[in-house]
């Protein structure tokens, strides 16, 4: 522990990681600001009458153009000025999010209200790679991983305080399209605080080191630089292994999340010490992140003991049990359990995967990333368009259910005898594992190298 607080206080000592860290977490904040303002405003507005295929339609139309965004993003970030991302992004994301909350107070939803979601979290992908770009700007190498560790585990951290202040003023504010657009309203507060942060810095201090390069990139070249890594990654196994298990995961997360949403908003009342509604929905979204945070804690050192291979195999089968004990009950408390597991399951199994691919060669490191990217997103959205179809209203579906774990266990099945059939050769620095994981920067951070 006091190996760790120095590096810590090492890296603080600098002025420009400090106002890159104070720029992630005014951000990340407001992401959770809106996200909970989101949530209400769709699931538990009485004012709003979503059911599943509602919910579903608007992950999808939110998170698959996004998808799309990612490989373009990381390239003009190669070209553009990081700092000035990070100023006018924000500045144009606050104006968005005002516009969000105009449509809330004005009862509009459908494809207007949608395609504004749609354009704040497109621009939330530009500033979530930008942040992890412009890192390595801000600390010597060393420190990097270090570095890496505190800045997205702070950003997580400071998206659920967000989320669960939120939650807790929401009945403050009352009920209906007005009150739910003046909490949306508030997100726009971190976002200007983020884009004041940022001007603190230079315009060349984040990088990056060559900016005369244009910045016109033909849709072409993008998608050829997407076969090319598909490509590169047929060729490589253990890559394609893992693309698999982390697919079969975010399937199952996706039921789950889906599953999580509906008992809450139409089935769950207060039980113990759990609350019913939004309230109860932010204590399962709290101890998933309690999850991730034990998971980035405990992984590296099982990863050393038992190898990559075999945790990722006893996730994926201790986990499909444990799902299904803790959630066929449908009750509340065992609902935080299950979402505490889930999330434990998924950190777990991402930093294994993450490891395998960044094994393959660097030049193509970028467009792998990105493919993973798609693929995660992809598999997510079609998992609660599924679920829409698959799930009643009240989300208390015993056959869902015992499917995810069917599912999870059939996943540890093949990757244990692909991994051991190839005789476990997982390309992942086992050695060198992070002691703390990286849990939110996935996609942000890789989108940066795309190109």
């Amino acid at each position: 522990m006091q190996r760790a607080a120095a590096t810590v206080r090492h890296l603080l000592v600098r002025r420009d990681f400090r106002r890159l860290l104070a720029t992630r977490l005014c951000a990340q904040f407001g992401d959770g600001v809106l996200q909970a303002a989101l949530a209400g405003t769709v699931l538990f507005n009485p004012q709003r009458a979503a059911d599943p295929v509602d919910v579903a339609a608007g992950f999808a139309v939110l998170l698959l153009p996004y998808s799309l965004v990612g490989p373009f993003a990381g390239v003009w970030l190669d070209r553009w000025s990081r700092r000035q991302v990070l100023l006018h992004a924000n500045v144009v994301r606050a104006g968005l999010v005002a516009v969000l909350a105009a449509l809330t107070a004005a009862g509009v939803d459908g494809g207007p209200f949608y395609l504004t979601g749609l354009a704040v979290f497109s621009v939330n992908r530009f500033i979530l790679s930008a942040l992890s770009a412009a890192l390595p700007h801000t600390t010597d190498a060393p420190s990097l991983v270090s570095a890496n560790a505190l800045s997205t585990t702070a950003g997580s951290v400071a998206t659920v305080v967000g989320a669960a202040a939120t939650v807790a003023l929401l009945p403050l504010a009352g009920t209906g399209d007005t009150a739910y657009a003046v909490v949306t309203l508030a997100a726009a507060l971190p976002y200007l605080a983020a884009a004041g942060v940022v001007t603190g810095l230079g315009r060349p201090e984040l990088g990056p080191d060559h900016t005369a390069r244009s910045a016109l990139l033909s849709a072409r070249e993008v998608l050829a630089g997407m076969v090319a890594g598909a490509r590169h990654l047929r060729a490589h196994r253990p890559a394609v292994a893992a693309l698999g298990v982390i697919t079969v995961h975010r399937l199952c997360f996706g039921l789950l999340t889906l599953m999580t949403l509906l008992l809450f908003r139409n089935t769950f009342d207060a039980w113990g010490p759990v609350p019913g509604g939004l309230a109860g929905l932010g204590v399962v979204v709290a101890a998933g992140a309690v999850g991730t945070l034990l998971a980035a804690l405990v992984t590296p050192r099982m990863v050393r003991r038992l190898g990559a291979p075999r945790w990722i195999v006893l996730q994926l089968a201790g986990g499909g049990v444990l799902l299904v004990a803790l959630g066929l009950p449908f009750r509340p408390p065992t609902a935080v359990l299950t979402g505490l597991v889930l999330a434990f399951v998924g950190q777990a199994v991402k930093i294994c995967v993450d490891t395998t691919l960044q094994a393959v060669d660097d030049d193509f490191r970028g467009r792998v990333f990105a493919v993973y990217d798609m693929l995660v997103n992809v598999s997510y959205v079609l998992a609660l368009v599924a679920g829409a179809f698959l799930l009643p209203e009240s989300g208390i579906s015993s056959p869902v259910l015992l499917a995810v774990g069917a599912l999870y266990l059939l996943a540890a099945l093949g990757y244990g005898v692909d991994s051991y059939g190839s005789r476990g050769r997982i390309h992942s620095a086992q050695a060198t594992m992070r002691p703390i994981s990286e849990p939110q920067a996935g996609p942000s951070s890789r989108n940066r190298r795309t190109g």
